[in-house]
């Protein structure tokens, strides 16, 4: 990753913004710290993007959801994309954008079960991370509503922007 900055004159008191590239262990610190974002995916070249909660573990995002446009969307495209930031002001804030493949963690003993238990236990250490998906499925009528769908993004490309006040 480049170190390439932008600075930019003014701001809002005068004092001007720096805004840095972030390196790749800086972008995992910040997805370490945070547990929400924005889950990006694509249908028939129609973009859709939510809100999410997830778990971020090395080469790998968690996240759990009920049955709905998301999950069907990423079943036919498992191209996606999260964003999540950390936003201090309008001058200090940091970025980062995951873009990844996305793969359902059945319930099946065959099939990487224990990849299953590790996002189960990566999210729980997150206050309400079940809260989001059944509170969506609340709102559907399907009789699948409540069915849980574990997920994993495998990473294939991290990247940040920092943003600060002044010249350094």
């Amino acid at each position: 990753m480049s170190t390439a900055a932008l600075t930019v004159a003014g701001g809002s008191q005068g004092r001007g913004m720096r805004i840095n590239e972030m390196t790749k262990e800086e972008c995992c610190g910040l997805l370490a710290r945070l547990r929400f974002g924005r889950l990006a995916c694509v249908h028939d070249n129609r973009p859709y993007i939510v809100p999410t909660y997830f778990a971020y573990e090395p080469d790998y995002i968690y996240a759990f959801a009920t049955i709905g446009q998301k999950i069907e969307w990423m079943r036919l495209n498992p191209f996606v994309c999260l964003e999540a930031d950390e936003v201090k002001s309008d001058e200090d804030w940091a970025s980062v954008v995951v873009r990844g493949r996305y793969e359902e963690l059945l319930e099946k003993p065959e099939y990487y079960s224990e990849m299953r238990r590790q996002a189960q236990a990566s999210l729980e250490k997150r206050f309400l991370w079940w809260q989001m998906g059944f509170a969506a499925a609340r709102t559907r009528q399907e009789s699948n509503r409540d069915t849980p769908v574990f997920y994993c993004i495998h990473i294939e490309e991290i990247t940040g922007h920092r943003a600060s006040v002044g010249f350094r």
